[in-house]
């Protein structure tokens, strides 16, 4: 079955620097859009980032020139590079998928288990 794996969350001071790596395992038939999504303490998820199979991006305005997204198809990874990390980016990160598992099945949303991120000031 298809599954999404996280790694790369931990502890840092602010102005460090973290990557995080997602992995998709099963067999699939392609992946359309991936992103990251966070979800901090007491408040709702929301979507840190998202890349197109084409390569579009397009970010949450809190992390632009911190944050860089990048994908390898082959590979079916999906990456985070977080720079320059806040008290405020302190959360659970997700990544999130758009695949289609087996030819003429519609696309279906998958989500990793999340890893955490903290960053103390």
């Amino acid at each position: 079955q298809v599954q999404l794996v996280e790694s790369g969350g931990g502890s840092v001071q602010a102005g460090g620097s973290l990557r995080l790596s997602c992995v998709v395992s099963g067999t699939i038939f392609s992946i359309n859009d991936m992103g990251w999504y966070r979800q901090a303490p007491g408040k709702q998820r929301e979507l840190v980032v998202y890349t197109t199979s084409g390569g579009i991006t397009n970010y949450v305005d809190s992390v632009k020139g911190r944050f860089t997204i990048s994908r390898d198809n082959a590979k079916k990874t999906v990456d985070l590079q977080m720079n320059s990390l806040k008290p405020e980016d302190t959360a659970v990160y997700y990544c999130n998928a758009e695949i289609q598992r087996v030819r003429g099945l519609l696309a279906k949303t998958y989500w990793g288990q999340g890893t955490q991120v903290t960053v103390s000031s």
